[in-house]
């Protein structure tokens, strides 16, 4: 399975010392304790292993494979004959805040996922003809909840200020003591639910348009879509959706003559300003009763197989998606991570602005119970998931994480000699259990350098990959 980046093996060879930050005492002693320890070369195996991995979790047990019918010991592995005794797998995670490497993958197969029901993949039993199929990128932002610093037309902002891109300024109120703060969290912590309202009067509009009944429209086509969410600097979150039309089994077969794009981009913002399209929150104590919709704000393009760059292509919008699919609220300056207590924001350098979010969310918190705000007060209140399609839209992340386990399976399975051998005549025992995770200080040092030789190896790898297929078509 490619990665939009993905790195060339043979150059693992050409890793080499990156520039990093010097090191303080205490983790220069530890990095030298583990680079002179006499298993330093298959801890480095490991870590490379998981892609230099910030966050490993450290396993411990073993496993065992016999022949079913002899009995016959074919492979054996215990973790006692591992660095410290423990094997380290990668956490996972797919903020890059929290760790590049992981990130890297997630980015990557949500790349594919997109791609794939954009393009088409065969081995994912979406045919190519899905490109004729209408679709759009649709970009859903959140309402106003009060002015803040902006770039209106790269002009002067309301305050009187011409912000630069990177001014921390941009996106936290004009006037905090007007800003509804705690407007924005109910909205960011109801989003999902008016996501769900959006597609289902989708469906409505399209069946409108075309002139056919609900059940009429289920006979003849389906909407399948693919979304991931992004935080703008205010606070929001907003969506952006690649929106298919299909027939009625989706990506395998044609829509109805009637599905057009500009069919499908009115049907679109019909849905996102009607009134069905909305969630109410009940008034609490001293909270206003308040409705919900989607901001003014709605961006949909026709997404083309190819372009010069004035078109949205289906290379851009993959990439554009895998992008914020690593991303959460970090952007805004809140943390990555939960809250326990409000004392801890006071060891964190919070942007004010962040923080009154965040403040909003404890305050609401007692008042909406059942919609845990505090708990997701680190998400600024939104408590959906980041990266989420329907049905039939292409493949599942779970397919593709499978796919990856199978490729390197196999690989296992070759250099144990036992490729040739059926599953079924293999009897697999293993017991595992948690050990821990993480590194230490000079562990953490070592395996950002791991990462970021293998970073340079991937761009290298891509950098290379061009001047490669000239040299192939030369020759051919």
């Amino acid at each position: 399975m490619a990665h939009p980046t993905a790195p060339d093996r043979r150059l693992r060879t050409r890793e080499q010392p990156v520039t990093a930050p010097p090191l303080d005492p205490i983790t220069l002693g530890d990095l030298l304790r583990v680079a002179s320890a006499p298993d330093f070369d298959r801890w480095q195996d490991q870590v490379r292993r998981t892609g230099g991995c910030s966050d490993p979790v450290h396993l411990t047990g073993w496993t065992l494979t016999k022949d079913r019918t002899t009995g016959e010991t074919l492979h054996s592995y215990s973790t006692g004959t591992e660095p410290g005794g423990r094997l380290r797998v990668a956490c996972g995670n797919r903020r890059a805040s929290r760790c590049p490497s992981c990130a890297w993958t997630y980015a990557g197969d949500t790349y594919q996922l997109i791609r794939a029901g954009l393009a088409g993949d065969d081995r994912r039993d979406v045919p190519d003809t899905v490109r004729d199929h209408p679709r759009v990128f649709a970009t859903l932002t959140a309402p106003s909840f009060g002015p803040v610093h902006n770039r209106p037309g790269r002009g002067v902002c309301r305050c009187g200020t011409a912000h630069a891109t990177d001014d921390p300024a941009l996106g936290t109120a004009l006037d905090p003591t007007t800003y509804d703060y705690a407007a924005a969290v109910l909205f960011n912590n109801h989003a999902g639910g008016l996501w769900m309202r959006f597609t289902t009067r989708l469906r409505r509009e399209l069946a409108s348009r075309a002139g056919v009944t609900q059940r009429e429209l289920k006979e003849s086509a389906r909407v399948s879509y693919g979304k991931v969410a992004e935080f703008q600097k205010r606070g929001a979150v907003h969506f952006h959706a690649v929106i298919r039309v299909d027939g009625p089994d989706g990506p395998g077969t044609p829509p109805p003559s009637w599905a057009t794009v500009a069919l499908l981009t009115d049907a679109i913002h019909a849905a996102a300003a009607h009134g069905y399209t909305s969630v109410s929150v009940p008034a609490a104590d001293g909270q206003p009763a308040r409705t919900f919709q989607w901001g003014a704000q709605l961006d949909v393009r026709p997404i083309k197989a190819f372009g010069d760059g004035s078109d949205i292509t289906e290379q851009a919008v993959a990439s554009y998606v895998a992008k914020y699919a690593t991303k959460a609220a970090e952007n805004t300056g809140t943390l990555d991570r939960r809250i326990g207590e409000p004392a801890e924001l006071d060891r964190h350098d919070l942007p004010e602005h962040a923080r009154r979010l965040i403040e909003a969310c404890k305050l609401l918190d007692p008042l909406y119970p059942d919609r845990r705000l505090w708990a997701w007060a680190h998400m600024l209140g939104f408590r959906g998931h980041f990266s989420s399609k329907s049905r039939r839209y292409s493949t599942t992340l779970g397919e593709l994480r499978q796919t990856r386990a199978d490729f390197r399976a196999a690989q296992e399975r070759e250099a144990l000699g036992m490729e040739d051998r059926e599953p079924d005549t293999v009897l697999v025992l293993r017991d595992w259990q948690y050990a821990g995770h993480g590194h230490t200080p000079g562990e953490s040092a070592l395996a950002a350098t791991i990462a970021r030789t293998l970073q340079l190896n991937r761009e290298t790898a891509r950098e290379e990959l061009p001047a490669q297929l000239a040299l192939e078509g030369a020759a051919a």
